[in-house]
């Protein structure tokens, strides 16, 4: 009898952790099946450049998969039971229940709109490749003078408004942001910000809060109207709803809570990893939505299931944030290192070497998702027990 172990979601956080999860288990014990939406990766990190007309390499993972012997559901997830240990999915490869002995929850996140009025019908966002490819055909319709408003002064919101800049030099672009453009960077890293946003053209409407989107202007909460052609949202994001209403336990955020180990705390048999964790750094803070949270977090809850399926003492690897890594086109950067309290330290990389480095960053993120089994234990770990189907949680 084989222990199934079911990913939901292959973004970063999912697709990682499925080749990590086949190279160190034996597929005489395991049986491991991702269930994702699309048939593609979706390279998040940098779908703004997707928006405004570059294109991506297409990344299939059905080929990425191919030869680790992880099993690929094409489907929507609809439902989580936890007390069945069931998932309820709908989608191309058919509709239907899915059991599972661990569940690995990496759905990820989406735009937060925040409830304010016309930005769910308006404004567009670079939280998803469809979305993103809706934006793209919205710009190129764009003609010269065209307004495009960037909502967010974040790091979405960042990329986004100086790379439509650089790319588009015959648009208008502008950025509204609810406080000072750039507060959280060092001195020395914000003032390269802003000569950046300067040297782009970019205007920057601070101290601006968006209290409503119309089809071509936004509505300040001061009642300032702000023209926009094309309005794009990065104001946050927010997890899917899913996981609350499956009875697992969720902090305010609707992430699923979890131990130290990346497990939830109300139910043993599921892990949640990438934006869909509310995990706990060594600082005592919750970890960012981000790339690299989804690695740190993707990495325990791997380690920790593989340790506890094997009978081994489970590991624990890093949860510290580092810095911010931002790109301003593709020519020029911002490295940000942060301390313990995640405050910004005085030292800045900033210009083309940040830009080189953070490039590096994205194709090395890449090269990992086509070789998901890469650089693990080539001995295949087989498990300390069958699992437990009577009722009793298996793997405790």
């Amino acid at each position: 009898m084989k222990h199934r172990i079911v990913v939901l979601g292959a973004g970063y956080a999912g697709t990682f952790a499925a080749g990590n999860l086949a190279r160190r288990l034996s597929p005489a014990d395991t049986e491991i099946t991702v269930v994702n939406a699309v048939p593609d990766f979706v390279e998040r990190m940098r779908l703004h450049q997707l928006a405004i007309g570059q294109d991506l390499a297409s990344r299939r993972l059905v080929d990425v998969f191919a030869g680790t012997g992880v099993r690929l559901r094409l489907a929507r997830v609809t439902c989580v039971d936890p007390e069945r240990r069931t998932v309820a999915a709908t989608g191309e490869d058919g509709d239907g229940e899915l059991a599972y002995d661990t569940l690995l929850y990496a759905l990820g996140s989406s735009v937060a709109h925040h409830g304010v009025p016309g930005a769910a019908e308006y404004a567009f966002d670079v939280t998803g490749r469809s979305s993103a490819l809706r934006l793209r055909e919205r710009l190129a319709g764009l003609g010269e003078g065209g307004t495009v408003l960037v909502v967010g002064e974040g790091l979405t919101g960042i990329e986004t408004a100086t790379e439509f800049a650089e790319s588009r030099p015959d648009l208008s672009v502008a950025l509204a942001a609810r406080g000072e453009l750039g507060a959280w960077l060092s001195p020395k890293a914000r003032r390269h910000l802003h000569r950046a946003f300067d040297r782009l053209g970019i205007t920057v409407h601070e101290h601006t809060g968006i209290e409503a989107v119309e089809p071509t202007r936004a509505i300040a909460a001061d009642g300032t109207s702000v023209p926009a052609d094309v309005t794009v949202w990065s104001a946050g994001f927010a997890v899917h709803p899913i996981a609350a209403a499956s009875g697992l336990e969720v902090a305010e955020t609707g992430q699923i809570a979890v131990d130290r180990t990346m497990r939830s705390i109300s139910h043993p048999d599921v892990y949640a990893a990438g934006d869909s964790a509310y995990a706990i750094g060594e600082n005592g803070r919750p970890l960012p939505m981000s790339c690299a949270s989804a690695g740190y977090t993707n990495m325990q809850a791997t380690a920790a299931i593989v340790a506890r399926l094997t009978g081994g003492k489970v590991p624990t690897t890093g949860l510290k944030y580092h810095g911010n890594h931002i790109s301003l086109g593709r020519r020029d950067a911002i490295f940000q290192m942060v301390d313990g309290d995640v405050r910004s330290k005085s030292w800045y990389l900033g210009g083309r070497t940040a830009a080189r480095l953070k490039s590096g960053v994205l194709k090395g993120a890449g090269w990992g998702i086509d070789h998901p089994t890469f650089g693990m234990p080539k001995r295949k770990r087989r498990l300390a027990t069958a699992p437990d189907r009577g009722g009793v949680r298996a793997a405790a």
